[in-house]
């Protein structure tokens, strides 16, 4: 006896996949994530083609060598001391870019 009615194997699983490749769309046309960036005196930022992290993180990208390559350095580069925070954050103009107002 067989009930056609019954979704066959992997039907559903198709259908989560569709749903959610259409809320993350719809998400991000609402929610667009502002592009990160990741400095440090010591490690140049450097663009590396046109992937950035959220390409990797939220567009489920496979992350390029280069890509790889600036994190692997970022994630070896001494931490920023207390004085240099202090000096990026006076430097940054913040959000109406006025760096005689620091945020």
């Amino acid at each position: 006896m067989s009930d056609s009615n019954i979704p066959k194997e992997g039907d559903f699983a198709h259908w989560v996949d569709e749903k959610s490749e259409a809320l993350k769309f719809e998400l991000g046309e609402k929610f667009p994530v502002p592009p990160t960036v990741l400095q440090s005196p010591s490690v140049h930022a450097v663009e590396t083609g046109n992937q950035k992290l959220e390409e990797v993180l939220l567009e489920h990208e496979a992350p390029t060598e280069a890509f790889l390559e600036e994190l692997a350095a970022l994630e070896k580069a001494p931490p920023l001391s207390e004085e240099e925070l202090a000096r990026q954050a006076l430097a940054d103009g913040g959000g109406d870019g006025d760096s005689s107002t620091p945020e």
